[in-house]
């Protein structure tokens, strides 16, 4: 089969969805994994570790025969049971390691002997992902822009559009200093596997995403996408501050103490929080506004003050400046502005 006809052949299955029995170790899959994945190791970390020590002092055959042993008995049996009822739950189940070589072998043949027959992925994840890297690189549509001033509920449009990528909810990042989730934000590479899978299913020529910078907390942009993107038309959501202030109240407030207590986590912990997030724009704001802040923000967590008088002056101090700044230097990209209904409307009928 020539490059051609593989790298075709990679991205039409990706664009399937499949379901993927990811049997690397767990560091592995930590480092970077495909949406639909389950991640069930043939070999765990720690049995991994001992094997590669064998290979370096031993060789081959002993690391393979320690590998076995390692994985012997009831072991051995909960793993293919384990596997076995992802492949009866799942439909489209494919066998993965990282280049598609002994481990994803192993398993397919134990599966094979249990009368469950199930294909393995040809060069494992290091084929997808270099597949993925081919596709976030080569990107063949056309970018659109939304934008508007922080807490104008872009990204309520964004997850309500049929032609868009939530940027952000991949990211499980809201985007701003403030922005950081209670769960962790994935790594880069799952963020950029999840992204190839969003983008081949995508039938529109123009896509939809919302103005960010180049980093979405501890997440990078694939490098040509932020490039797309600053290079491409605005649509500019327009909404008052009273309304922006209401917003980020419900969402940075409301939904998130409900969401620190199902956490487990107290009032402080979401004070605590934010006030970090402050000192992460401290040199930006100054001294005199960072205390001002910072004590709104106290008096508000200790219910001596509303909490809309903390947003509003970091909006009206911080975010909006600066987001005037930035626009000033992209006016001539912006080919439509308006409310969120008009916004809406425009993004919609993009084909």
């Amino acid at each position: 089969m020539s490059n051609r006809s593989r790298s075709s052949t990679l991205q039409q299955f990706l664009a399937t969805q499949p379901t993927l029995l990811d049997v690397r170790a767990e560091q592995e899959y930590a480092k970077g994994h495909f949406p639909n994945s389950f991640n069930v190791p043939i070999l765990t970390d720690d049995e991994r570790r001992q094997v590669g020590t064998a290979y370096k002092q031993q060789g081959s055959d002993a690391a393979t025969a320690l590998g076995h042993k390692l994985v012997s008995g009831d072991l051995r049996e909960q793993r293919i049971a384990t596997w076995q009822r992802i492949c009866a739950d799942y439909d489209n189940v494919h066998i993965m390691c990282w280049r598609g070589g002994q481990r994803s072998g192993l398993t397919q043949q134990w599966l094979a002997q249990r009368g469950v027959q199930r294909p393995r992925i040809d060069g494992g994840f290091k084929a997808l992902r270099q597949q993925s890297l081919a596709i976030l690189n080569h990107p063949e549509k056309t970018f659109w822009l939304l934008g508007g001033r922080t807490g104008s509920a872009k990204t309520v449009i964004i997850r309500g559009l049929h032609n868009s990528i939530d940027l952000e909810g991949h990211a499980n990042h809201r985007g701003s200093a403030f922005g950081r989730r209670l769960t962790p934000q994935p790594s880069t590479v799952t963020f950029e596997c999840a992204l190839t899978i969003d983008y081949l299913n995508h039938a529109q020529r123009n896509l939809v995403v919302e103005d960010e910078s180049r980093t979405i907390g501890s997440v990078g942009l694939p490098e040509r996408w932020h490039q797309c993107m600053q290079q491409a038309d605005i649509a500019l959501l327009e909404v008052n501050i009273e309304q922006r202030v209401a917003h980020i109240k419900q969402e940075y407030v409301d939904e998130a103490l409900i969401e620190a207590a199902q956490h487990g986590l107290t009032e402080e912990h979401l004070h605590q929080q934010y006030q970090s997030a402050l000192l992460r724009i401290g040199k930006r704001l100054g001294g005199a506004r960072m205390q001002t802040l910072q004590k709104l923000l106290a008096q508000a967590f200790r219910q001596q003050a509303s909490h809309t008088a903390w947003i509003d002056y970091l909006l009206r101090e911080y975010y909006d400046p600066m987001y005037d700044y930035q626009l000033s230097n992209k006016q001539h990209r912006v080919k439509v502005r308006g409310n969120a209904d008009d916004i809406t409307d425009f993004l919609t009928q993009l084909s």
